[in-house]
């Protein structure tokens, strides 16, 4: 193949690469199956290695960097990535709908309405369309360059769709890591004999601060789009510019919806709250933001939070408290399976006393010994469990527990 015909084709192949990585991670409607996916990045791979010359910063050959790194660089925030006010109760939500009314002298208030997801928070600074450099939040002022690793995932573009895009644009979101990729992953890790991972958004977290990129590689994360740093050359509203975002090219959550008022915030968070069990991903509240960029920009900041948004956080699925000690239910067949005797614990929106070890090989696992400190974690309505001792906490010898040799029940 002539040199000019391997240059078409690369350019044709990064065309259809990125087309299908925007169709299976912005549409969610893939044209293709993988097999063909991966035959095209195939191709590519091959025509690079005959034309070293062809190969570009952007390719989608050049996620992975061979190279690990020795640290990560700090980064400054051209624009702070600023925290957002909390409320726990819908009187919290009226009293912020309140404050929003009586600043813009109006009622009827349109709310651009969100998921909040339980991931890693990260700024993407794209130059001439090119992702130049990923940062994670730090402190809101600094963060660190996670560019390598945030390269290693799909579902962030190298470049940007279309050309109507600003020089330079800074896009907010979430990694995180979804629930199946999470389970397959620690299934995988337990049959190595491998540590799992503790919850979806450690795992995220952890992902994004592998020294090896190729690490970052092996983990299922994935990303949308809530933001950008400047609303220069954006639409006039937080609705109207997320749509933008995912013309670029940008995954953005498809739960989001605008909603009116009081009434509007709190329907959207009751139905939220009852879908969050069968999302693919993690989520730990929504959040408002006023629509109107105009009007945010009428309400300000105060201290490190806006005034225009909130997030209405959910009742924690996770907490805290003293595991008690350990009894064995017999079941109807004979089964016998130990149940954690608990500290009460307000947890998932109930009060929490016992909570399930399913069996002994999972209590050796965990190493789950009375009088440990635990994690209780209740998610919608699935039973209690403990979900792992807090190792850091056990002070002085605590006995294992071992079942019982004759049937609690009946002797």
């Amino acid at each position: 193949m002539k040199q000019s015909e391997a240059r078409e084709r690369a350019a044709e192949l990064h065309r259809l690469i990125e087309h299908h990585n925007y169709r299976y991670y912005v549409l969610d409607d893939p044209e293709v199956p993988d097999v063909e996916y991966d035959r095209l990045m195939r191709e590519l791979e091959a025509l690079e290695a005959g034309f070293p010359e062809l190969v570009t910063p952007d390719s989608p050959t050049q996620r992975v960097s061979g190279t690990p790194m020795e640290g990560f660089a700090a980064v400054r925030h051209r624009v702070p990535m600023l925290s957002l006010a909390n409320a726990f109760s819908a009187d919290e939500v009226a009293d912020f709908q309140r404050r929003v009314a009586q600043a813009l002298e109006r009622q009827d208030i349109t709310f651009a309405a969100e998921p909040k997801l339980d991931g890693v928070a990260i700024s993407l600074t794209y130059i001439d369309g090119v992702l130049s450099t990923a940062a994670t939040r730090g402190d809101g002022e600094r963060g660190e360059d996670v560019t390598a690793n945030v390269r290693t995932i799909r579902a962030v573009p190298l470049r940007l769709r279309d050309q109507d895009w600003p020089a330079l644009l800074e896009v907010r979101g979430e990694i995180y890591m979804p629930r199946a990729g999470f389970a397959a992953f620690n299934r995988k890790a337990l049959e190595r004999g491998d540590k799992p991972l503790v919850n979806p958004r450690n795992g995220a977290a952890g992902s994004l601060r592998q020294l090896d990129p190729q690490l970052t590689a092996r983990r299922p994360l994935a990303f949308f789009a809530y933001g950008t740093a400047s609303r220069e050359h954006m639409p006039d509203t937080q609705f109207a510019a997320l749509e933008r975002l995912r013309e670029w090219g940008f995954p953005v959550n498809p739960e989001i919806e605008r909603v009116k008022g009081l009434e509007g915030c709190l329907q959207y968070h009751s139905k939220m709250e009852a879908l969050r069990p069968s999302l693919g991903y993690d989520i730990d509240g929504v959040v408002y933001k006023v629509d109107r960029f105009d009007q945010q920009a009428m309400l300000g900041f105060i201290s490190k939070a806006p005034r225009w948004a909130l997030a209405h956080k959910f009742p924690a699925e996770e907490e805290i408290t003293r595991l008690l000690g350990i009894d064995v239910q017999v079941g109807r067949t004979g089964a016998l399976t130990p149940v954690a005797r608990l500290e009460p614990v307000f947890v998932g929106g109930v009060t929490v006393t016992n909570a399930t070890l399913h069996n002994e090989d999972e209590i050796r696992r965990k190493d789950v010994r009375p009088g440990d400190w635990v994690v209780v974690r209740r998610a919608g309505d699935v039973i209690p469990e403990v979900a792992r001792a807090l190792h850091e906490r056990r002070t002085g010898e605590l006995a294992e527990f071992t079942m019982p040799d004759t049937c609690p029940e009946c002797g």
